[in-house]
């Protein structure tokens, strides 16, 4: 039995704790905050609840393999997991809508013919055939094995199987998920579809590779689901699986600095000096806390940088409590498309300027009991992706911002303001204080192509003993990438570095 340290209570190091347990392990876990999540969090006042962080999961299978791994038990004896249909609304700048139904590529196919014309179906359809195939190639490099030593050989050739784009005598294929969008696509609204995949992780569209076309085929092959109470619902029962497996919590406990002996890592210390030894540190924190916990570098210039390449932008939401009872077969999210995304991707590439643009605006309204006082009220969650450089804590910066997104949201929600009790703002500085990434940076899953700059450090590092958790690491941000990191890391310390992820 091996004495583990966990750095950090987030969803990434809660499976890897409650798989490292069930394999015989002591596994301590060391929160600087006074609860568990991470990311997932709620928000309760005057009988409303809000979560904070992810509304939705998508691969739910990653979970349910958590449960049966550690206990024999499906995920659904623990959480109300329920599919989300439609599984998305889009409302675009012309005032056209659609509703996508859940899982259905003829559903989707035929929702979109109607909605916005002839043959538009046909090519979302036939995008999602070419994306399958990216998805088929990519699949368990980036997120059931751990990130190969040769890892360069993702960064590389792009696996999205690109339509040739002829353009007078020059043949080309798309290489960045705005190209496919506009070349292949051929209707705004359908490229607005596509690119908000990229955005809703924080990818600027034109800089992403077409590989992220996996992202909307993630939502089309394995539906998009909700969690009865909440998405912090499943954050407790992963916790509660963690006590059942003995994995101790000690909250209020912030770790100072990776404890070194013989040339590994050899535990951690706590603020007040006290010394928690071990055998093994999993650290679920952003690679600047990590690298400043230690006292060498964890990454050689042939290693995937410890740093984000590019700028990691953060989230922005409001939260809002509703008179009055949500519509009858209302969407469980809308996304609202801007007239002018260009605006706003620059925005997030360089803010800067007095008037920020129009964002893309992403409404959740659950119809959950649980997240209201009453039949007579709602609860719904607006959020839009913003760059961490902008002054987030000017009240007034907050303050228009929060307008923009109101009345980007009033498209969405008949007679919004009149039924708005009232309101609370989360700039990405309340995000910073949960999670610990500077500035409240969201991290975004690993993809393939893009020179490696989507891809993020190894679960392993040059420290013997040091592994890292969670969505700053492989395979990167999201709900389901983050079990899938616990599942590699507690591959890793159970087998050791000849382990090759599930087979």
């Amino acid at each position: 039995m091996a004495r583990i340290a966990v750095i950090g209570a987030g969803m990434g190091a809660m499976a890897a704790a409650a798989r490292l347990a069930v394999a015989g392990h002591r596994v301590v876990v060391y929160e600087r905050t006074e609860t568990y999540g991470g990311a997932v969090r709620r928000f309760e006042r005057d009988g409303f609840g809000f979560d904070t962080g992810p509304g939705l999961l998508t691969l739910p299978a990653v979970y349910r393999d958590l449960f049966v791994k550690t206990g024999k038990e499906p995920l659904e004896d623990r959480v109300g997991l329920v599919q989300v249909d439609p599984s998305s609304r889009h409302v675009f700048a012309d005032g056209g809508e659609v509703s996508l139904p859940n899982a259905t590529r003829a559903g989707v196919v035929a929702a979109l013919d109607e909605a916005l014309g002839a043959g538009t179906g046909e090519r979302w359809g036939d995008f999602l055939v070419r994306a399958r195939e990216a998805w088929d190639r990519t699949r368990r490099p980036l997120l059931e094995e751990p990130l190969w030593p040769n890892w360069r050989v993702l960064a590389g050739k792009e696996p999205y199987p690109a339509v040739p784009h002829k353009r007078l005598l020059r043949t080309r294929r798309a290489t960045t998920l705005a190209e496919a969008g506009a070349w292949e696509l051929r209707d705004e609204r359908l490229t607005a579809l596509l690119t908000s995949h990229a955005l809703a992780h924080g990818l600027d569209p034109r800089t992403a590779p077409a590989s992220a076309a996996v992202l909307p085929y993630m939502e089309h092959a394995f539906g998009t689901w909700y969690v009865r109470g909440g998405i912090r619902e499943l954050a407790r029962a992963v916790y509660e699986r963690c006590l059942e497996r003995r994995v101790e919590f000690v909250f209020g406990a912030e770790v100072t600095r990776i404890v070194e002996k013989d040339g590994r890592a050899a535990g951690v210390e706590l603020a007040g000096g006290t010394v928690a030894e071990a055998d093994h540190v999993v650290a679920d924190v952003h690679p600047a806390v990590l690298g400043a916990l230690t006292e060498r570098p964890l990454d050689g210039e042939e290693d995937v940088r410890a740093e984000p390449r590019a700028a990691t932008p953060a989230r922005f939401t409001v939260l809002l409590a509703l008179r009055g009872a949500p519509e009858p077969g209302v969407a469980h999210r809308t996304v609202v498309h801007p007239a002018d995304p260009d605006r706003e991707w620059d925005f997030l590439a360089s803010p800067g300027g007095d008037e920020p643009p129009t964002p893309t605006v992403t409404v959740l309204r659950p119809d959950d009991p649980a997240l209201r006082p009453d039949d007579g009220h709602e609860s719904a969650v607006l959020s839009a992706v913003v760059p961490t450089g902008a002054a987030w804590d000017d009240e007034r910066t907050a303050a228009r911002y929060t307008d923009l997104l109101l009345e980007a949201a009033g498209r969405a929600v008949p007679g919004l303001r009149d039924r708005l009790l009232w309101h609370e703002v989360r700039a990405p500085g309340a995000a910073e204080e949960e999670t610990g990434a500077p500035a409240g940076a969201v991290p975004a899953p690993a993809l393939a192509a893009g020179e490696g700059r989507f891809l993020h450090p190894a679960n392993s590092t040059r420290l013997p003993g040091l592994y890292r958790v969670g969505g700053w690491s492989h395979p990167g941000g999201g709900l389901p990438h983050a079990g899938m990191s616990g599942a590699l890391v507690a591959g890793l310390i159970v087998e050791g570095p000849q382990f090759r992820g599930s087979q």
